[in-house]
């Protein structure tokens, strides 16, 4: 095998049949590999005998062709036979212009969301931006909070406040923390692992997805990496949790449940509202990059009769059959005393059972309203935990995430029993600008926080409840009872079919 390989000799294997390309330096034999290739053969012939660095980058982690490929046929590093020659020497000439304002020009989630629309490839932005259908309950998720009204408290010493809190234990500097988001490189480059890097830096929790653009590995490798602040308690390392989606072969998910337990997981949030995924039709609308694929979930991209949504194609390994008898199943899958949170709790029902069935958590939430349109708002949730079951409180932690664009909804949901409020959607427009971007995005909800809770005569978390809000607007939208049988249970309608005479 030779040791180098130039440009020269690359550009001579360049048919279906000797198909050799260059990744990150590297040059590769896939002549046996192209056929099989997920995102497609003829992805890897329009690259044969090039560099595909470029376009391999955008959508794999380095790590993917290392695994995928045998040492055997690694053909050499890639060199440049012939000295390139000099640039000219031009005169200096303005930058062109960019429809990314500055970092330093955002003062809002409003604004991060602007930019976003603004500068995203238009597939990024409808992957990252689209809910269900008519948008109805992404649109509640935000319109909800600001039907809440406030009740602040004046003539109190506020001079200091602290916004410091645990989630599961662990302590973190603010209630906020990162949902889990899937491909996150279609926003930056380095994906979860840069926003692994900015959680580690602000002190916060981050729930890595199982569609995460990256390997678990390689994303806490990012985070071991990255230098905490200087801060006791970020010293000893945030939290990091994974979330998980229940492969349809059992053995996948036991195999990255094993994993995540060695690399140091501090808990499993498991996604138990999306059976299957919704239908985003702004997503749909748009065609897939059909070389995209997630490394630990195995799926690719593709485009079907119905769209190219990335969300329901490479949603399809999801197991549906997941039930309440599987949380045993889970609980076994992990060591003693990793916590359990089950994500997508929409009912006092459901949080009943989950306080029963002795889950450590519950995650609030409808999928950003990603998932079943017309389903409640968050934090309209949260409220019916607190009228017909109040007790899940003291038995559970309660988080809570879908809307969430200031400080004051972050003290709301707070002030109704949230441990800890995700940022989803907001996390990513951040990502944007990178690891500064994430920062600036939560600083400025914490900004926002701590000025609401000085308005409002509170100087740390222990001091909220329900007493500093007004739910008049939004009482009526909620149930009353947290009993099963509903009023309607025992009414019958006729079998389809069925003759009136």
């Amino acid at each position: 095998m030779p040791s180098t390989v130039s440009i020269e000799d690359l550009s001579k294997h360049a048919t279906r049949e000797d198909l050799w390309l260059a990744v990150n330096g590297i040059v590769y034999d896939l002549t046996e590999f192209a056929p099989t290739h997920p995102g497609g053969l003829h992805i890897l012939v329009g690259f044969a005998g090039r560099d595909a660095t470029s376009i391999y980058s955008r959508v794999h982690a380095d790590s993917v062709i290392l695994s995928a490929i045998p040492v055997s046929k690694r053909m050499g590093q890639l060199v440049t036979s012939t000295p390139l020659p000099p640039p000219p020497v031009q005169p200096p000439c303005p930058p062109p212009p960019s429809s990314k304002p500055p970092l330093s020009s955002l003062i809002s989630s409003h604004d991060f969301a602007a930019a976003a629309f603004s500068s995203f490839p238009a597939k990024t932005f409808a992957f990252v931006s689209s809910a269900a259908t008519d948008l109805h309950t992404h649109n509640a998720n935000t319109a909800a909070y600001a039907a809440i009204g406030l009740r602040p408290r004046v003539l109190h010493d506020v001079t200091a406040v602290s916004i410091r809190t645990t989630i599961l234990g662990h302590h973190v500097t603010t209630p906020i923390f990162c949902s889990p988001t899937s491909l996150g490189k279609t926003v930056h480059p380095e994906g979860e692992r840069e926003l692994g890097r900015a959680c580690k830096a602000l002190g916060i929790a981050q729930v890595v997805s199982t569609s995460a653009s990256f390997p678990l590995a390689e994303v806490m490798d990012a985070i071991h990496l990255t230098q905490p602040a200087h801060d006791q308690e970020q010293q000893q390392g945030i939290p990091v949790f994974f979330q998980l989606y229940v492969d349809k072969d059992r053995s996948k998910s036991a195999r990255l449940l094993a994993e995540a337990s060695a690399l140091g997981i501090k808990g499993v949030f498991l996604t138990v509202d999306a059976p299957v995924p919704g239908k985003r039709e702004a997503d749909e609308r748009l065609a897939a990059d059909e070389s995209m694929r997630t490394p630990m979930s195995g799926t690719r991209a593709v485009n079907d009769a119905a769209g190219g949504a990335l969300g329901r194609i490479m949603g399809k390994y999801i197991d549906a059959s997941v039930s309440w008898a599987d949380i045993a199943w889970l609980r076994g899958c992990l060591p003693a005393g990793v916590p359990i949170v089950l994500k997508g709790i929409q009912t006092a029902m459901d949080a009943v059972k989950a306080m029963e069935i002795g889950v450590e958590g519950i995650v609030v939430s409808n999928h950003g309203g990603r998932s079943l349109d017309t389903a409640p708002a968050t934090v309209l949730v949260l409220l019916e935990l607190q009228r017909c079951c109040p007790e899940v409180f003291d038995r559970m932690e309660v988080f809570v995430d879908g809307g969430v664009k200031r400080g004051t909804d972050v003290f709301k949901a707070l002030c109704l029993g949230a441990r800890a409020v995700g940022i989803g959607r907001g996390a990513l427009y951040g990502l944007n600008y990178g690891a500064e971007g994430v920062r600036r995005y939560v600083e400025m909800l914490n900004d926002e926080l701590e000025t609401t809770m000085k308005m409002c005569g509170v100087t740390s978390l222990d001091q909220v409840h329900p007493g500093l809000l007004n739910t008049g607007a939004v009482d009526h939208l909620i149930p009353q009872s947290a009993v099963e049988e509903h009023p309607y249970a025992k009414w019958r309608r006729k079998p389809h079919g069925e003759s009136k005479l």
